[in-house]
């Protein structure tokens, strides 16, 4: 039976990643520390019966890799210091740790040889040039190229990615070893932390239905590719295994959405029309975002789920949750 490390296993991709592999019959340890505000959830709150076996070792990913010389077939290292925009615009220096975390990682691969790395990157660390109003462009992987000058990433939590990828390549290129990068761009999900434009965004406009006018931040016309988690993770997990050592791959959609856009689609959804309007004091981040998907497509990779689905089900799941809240609000009435 393939034994598999996920690393920040009990975050948002984490734990949907662990549950795939689990279900197709891999071994999971998963190694979370389990820090507050970060979207991270203990396993007895999402983890479901599986084919394979699951150990959870709640413990900071650093101190797991200097006390473990335990043997793995694979390593999927997804522990990072995350959160929403205003986190990685105000906390620049707290994201930058996670060079610790990745060196830390890389170090423990060249000392004990497992079979194949699979680094999760991010779309921040394609070059903030590329992704301006005068000057936007789907983003391909070859765009980021060690051999090439390169452009300058976003913010620290991209240079922190770009720095990830380019001890990749130092590991493939000077220690033989096996690895792959995936590049995400706007993953969502019905379990993904508010701090999140996806569900922030449908959660404003359920608690604010009625109203004239909803706002979304920065002009509202800066566009992000947005990809259902469940498709991340199918891509994921038919892919891993096959690609070129050292090569990297989106994980995207193609299709990139204003936030007002998307706001007036979940307001469809839930049966008004609002007028959408940019909030100029809050962050916008990159105005277009978006990743092409040419090399997923020769892959044989497509999305399946369409982002009025998407939007759907996020909906269906905050409803369900407020009603649940309420109910717990009035039987705490007559306790």
């Amino acid at each position: 039976m393939a034994r598999a490390l996920v690393t920040g296993g009990a975050g948002f991709v984490g734990r949907h990643l662990c549950a795939k592999l689990l279900a197709e019959g891999l071994d999971v340890v998963c190694v979370d520390p389990l820090v507050a505000d970060t979207g991270a959830r203990h396993p007895d709150l999402w983890l479901l019966p599986s084919r394979g076996a699951f150990s959870f070792v709640e413990q900071d990913c650093r101190q797991f890799f200097d006390g473990s010389d335990a043997c793995f077939d694979y390593v999927f290292h997804l522990a990072a210091i995350v959160g929403g925009r205003i986190n990685l615009e105000s906390h620049a220096l707290c994201v930058a740790e996670d060079l610790a975390i990745d060196s830390g990682m890389w170090r423990w691969a060249a000392r004990t040889r497992p079979g194949r790395i699979v680094y999760f990157s991010s779309s921040a660390a394609y070059p903030i040039c590329l992704q301006s109003a005068g000057n936007r462009r789907r983003l391909t992987e070859d765009m980021i190229d060690f051999s090439k000058p390169l452009g300058t990433p976003d913010l620290s939590y991209g240079w922190s990615k770009l720095t990830g990828e380019y001890l990749m390549k130092l590991y493939v290129e000077r220690y033989g070893g096996e690895a792959v990068a995936y590049r995400p761009f706007s993953g969502y999900g019905e379990d993904q932390d508010l701090s999140y434009p996806f569900p922030a965004i449908c959660k404003r406009l359920l608690d604010d239905k009625g109203a004239e006018e909803v706002f979304v931040w920065g002009s509202g016309h800066q566009c992000r590719d947005f990809i259902h988690i469940e498709d991340c993770v199918g891509f994921i997990w038919k892919t891993f295994r096959t690609l070129p050592t050292g090569s990297s791959l989106n994980l995207s959609t193609g299709i990139a959405t204003s936030f007002i856009a998307f706001a007036q689609l979940v307001g469809e959804e839930i049966g008004w029309h609002p007028k959408i309007s940019g909030m100029t004091d809050k962050p916008e981040g990159a105005f277009f975002r978006c990743g092409d998907t040419a090399l997923q497509s020769s892959l044989g990779l497509a999305h399946t789920i369409p982002l009025r689905e998407g939007v759907r089900r996020m909906l269906d799941c905050l409803q369900l949750s407020s009603s649940r809240e309420t109910k717990a609000e009035m039987a705490a009435l007559y306790l």
